[in-house]
């Protein structure tokens, strides 16, 4: 048996998981989306990776950035190798591609801040 606590909405279920023959068992969800939760984490655990990267300005020497989709648990390490390594030279507003499919994994990095307030504070 596994248990998971569910992150798909507010409830935050604590799901019991048994695998027989192929099958699940779950318990504990209090909608269905704990149960295909509970089983994508039993066959194929997916998660989503937001950070910073650095910048070469300044006023804002990081930069937030998150992956556009989901990527594989084991993956999540790698990603970060490759995030470390970036470092933005020119201003990025919300949504710019900052690394186009990042590892080869299907995703790309783009920024999720704006960076054009605080580089025409260093204009000045």
């Amino acid at each position: 048996m596994k248990k998971f606590t569910c992150i798909v909405c507010p409830n935050g279920c604590e799901l019991s998981v048994i695998e027989e023959k192929g099958k699940f068992l779950v318990e504990g969800n209090l909608c269905i989306r704990g149960r295909e939760f509970a089983i994508n984490e039993m066959q194929h655990p997916l998660r989503t990776v937001c950070s910073t990267v650095k910048t070469s300005y300044e006023h804002m020497p990081r930069l937030a950035v998150k992956i556009s989709g989901e990527i594989p648990l084991e993956k999540i390490f790698y990603v970060m190798e490759e995030i470390n390594k970036v470092v933005v030279t020119s201003p990025k507003t919300v949504g710019d591609i900052i690394v186009k499919n990042i590892g080869d994994l299907g995703v790309d990095l783009v920024a999720t801040a704006d960076m054009s307030s605080l580089i025409e504070e260093e204009k000045q």
